[in-house]
């Protein structure tokens, strides 16, 4: 067991240094984001220095993976997703993926917010798509302003301003997915049969 441990604890360091050059970063740039010495970061991946919980932490945050994948931790052999809630401007976000990084998937609960239009629409690099389930999703995208109702679906670039909540009257919710710039999400439907065309 020990030797498996060392093992594990062995390995950090050149997954850490892949994980650098996957991201396009330097060393002073991590050390930027995390707040840990480039002297500290380079012993780290080159294996001199030991892993500890409070160097791992700040690095995982940064490059936006969950703990267990820098120290190559066993999977557990549970597939299942727990979410835990997150609250912004009191709209509910439950995470349906456990990855950070690539497509991301959310549940959306949006309690009723008519004042919400007259917040400013918000632009950054990304793309989403947005499936209303129940309720009403009030969409403001560039110059359009569009109510989207169950079963609807709006899928754009997030680089143009765009801002979405509940019209009301009852609560809504909404499925959610969203990639960085570029990484469309492609729907894929078999065409329908003889039999179901009319």
């Amino acid at each position: 067991m020990a030797n498996e441990d060392s093992a594990a604890l062995a390995a950090v360091g050149p997954r850490l240094r892949a994980l650098r050059h996957q991201r396009g970063i330097t060393l002073t740039q991590l050390a930027d984001l995390t707040g840990i010495s480039v002297s500290t970061l380079s012993r780290l991946e080159s294996g001199s220095r030991r892993p500890t919980l409070e160097l791992l932490l700040p690095l995982a945050r940064a490059y936006q993976v969950a703990l267990d994948e820098l120290v190559d931790a066993p999977a557990t052999g549970d597939p299942r997703v727990r979410p835990k809630p997150i609250v912004i401007h009191g709209v509910t976000y439950l995470p349906l993926t456990r990855r950070p990084g690539g497509v991301q998937a959310f549940k959306q609960i949006f309690p009723p917010d008519p004042s919400a239009g007259g917040r400013i629409p918000q632009a950054h690099e990304g793309y989403e798509w947005l499936y209303v389930l129940s309720g009403r999703i009030r969409l403001l995208l560039g110059d359009r302003d569009l109510t989207l109702t169950p079963g609807e679906v709006a899928e754009f670039d997030t680089r143009i301003p765009h801002l979405f909540f509940n019209p009301g009257p009852g609560t809504a919710e909404a499925l959610s997915l969203f990639g960085p710039q570029g990484e469309r999400i492609h729907v894929r439907a078999r065409p329908a049969g003889p039999d179901k065309q009319q």
